[in-house]
């Protein structure tokens, strides 16, 4: 059985990071938890901004910290999927976005990745000590709902989001 990793994206990862997102534009796929790696055309940039995401005491009141972390398959060191946790909620997040955000590239979906990746980005949750994580998604996205819930995840409710114009699914998680 193949083992499986978080890693903090580094320039080593380059080119598969951008075979990753490449991919979605590819199969015409929503692309969510990446820490907007779709919008940066130079991937230093991205790489700037994903550290600048973690620098705590230098954060804007209007933003949070977090961590963006690819989820790579060790055997051939693949990235299958990446993980955005953020270290706090604001308003936004605690209605629509949630700690986490994730996604699994197009091509390797239906594997159980997305199950394992989340169960990892859990754990780091518990490395920054918080009790009960927030993951949400739409309610449409039926498989994204069932790995919520193969983590425990409860749902708390149902809100109809302005943002994204369409009903999003809000599930707790207790660590």
């Amino acid at each position: 059985m193949d083992a499986y990793k978080l890693v903090y994206p580094t320039k080593e990862y380059e080119k598969q990071a951008k075979e990753y997102i490449q991919e979605f534009y590819e199969y015409k796929s929503e692309i969510n938890g990446t820490g907007g790696l779709q919008r940066y055309n130079i991937y230093n940039e991205w790489l700037l901004k994903v550290e600048k995401d973690m620098d705590l005491p230098n954060i804007t009141k209007d933003k949070v910290s977090a961590n963006t972390y690819f989820f790579v398959r060790s055997s051939d060191s693949k990235i299958l999927g990446m993980i955005n946790i953020r270290h706090r909620l604001n308003d936004f997040l605690l209605n629509e976005g949630g700690h986490i955000g994730y996604s699994i590239r197009p091509t390797e979906r239906r594997n159980g990745y997305a199950t394992i990746m989340l169960k990892f980005g859990l754990e780091k949750c518990r490395e920054l000590k918080l009790e009960k994580v927030l993951v949400t998604c739409d309610k449409i996205n039926i498989a994204s709902a069932k790995v919520i819930q193969n983590n425990n995840g409860i749902l708390e409710n149902e809100i109809y989001s302005e943002t994204f114009s369409e009903v999003i699914q809000r599930y707790w998680i207790s660590l």
